[in-house]
């Protein structure tokens, strides 16, 4: 129990500052947001630089990704739906499955953590694709949208509420309890069997970190389904 306490308090740590009386920021998940961001426009930036009809490299990889993307919501969304969110949803994708990975860098010379570690990242991510579903849905929908709230019949309309507000809250918990465990397992392998068991352990993360970023974006393809159902 000593290990993994000090192992957890080496690995997660947020840095929590106090900004102004009553306002703390966990700066340690600033920072790794901030690197998350400035990572995806790198490799953004880099495969489209010099964009070639053959493409080889991170383009032909990134490529592979947005391809890989856009049939699911073509097959979910429909032609038109995939127009309208793609940007939304392959940003999405790219900033939770490299936060993901950032845990699992060495730590010299600087504490590496994913930014999907911390509650309030993951939280911020679930509202934020829910705040955007009902954007998207008026947009494409206007009033009309509403009407899944009361749907089959009126008297569903507080456990259709409940169900909505619950919707933000497992797919947080979700990312947040995969990430968190990962990297405080982590912790604990390099204190009690350094070497093979973590360099093992990284490897299954690293697939981790894709499943948990691949479920995060089909469920909110999954929740912006019903706004193009009409057109699809």
């Amino acid at each position: 129990m000593g290990i993994a306490e000090a192992a957890s308090s080496e690995i997660i740590h947020y840095a929590p500052t106090q900004i102004i009386p009553g306002v703390v920021i966990n700066m340690q998940t600033v920072y790794m947001s901030w690197l998350t961001m400035a990572i995806v426009a790198a490799i953004v930036f880099a495969a489209t630089r010099n964009v070639q009809k053959i493409p080889s490299g991170i383009q032909n990889i990134l490529e592979m990704f947005i391809e890989w993307l856009n049939g699911l919501m073509e097959s979910n969304l429909g032609v038109e739906g995939r127009r309208v969110v793609a940007p939304f949803v392959i940003t999405l994708f790219l900033y939770i499955f490299i936060g993901n990975e950032l845990g699992l860098l060495p730590q010299v010379g600087m504490h590496f953590s994913s930014p999907t570690n911390d509650i309030n990242v993951a939280f911020g991510l679930s509202i934020m694709v829910s705040v955007a579903v009902y954007i998207i849905g008026v947009l494409q929908q206007g009033p009309k949208y509403f009407r899944h709230l009361i749907s089959p019949f009126t008297a569903m309309l507080p456990l259709n509420i409940i169900e909505e507000l619950s919707k933000p809250l497992t797919m947080a918990l979700r990312l947040f309890g995969n990430i968190l465990a990962g990297e405080i397992l982590l912790g604990v392998l390099n204190e009690l069997v350094p070497y093979l068991l973590p360099n093992l352990w990284i490897g299954f993360s690293l697939i981790v970190g894709f499943l948990q970023a691949f479920i995060f974006t089909m469920l909110t393809v999954i929740a912006l389904a019903p706004v193009f159902k009409v057109k699809h």
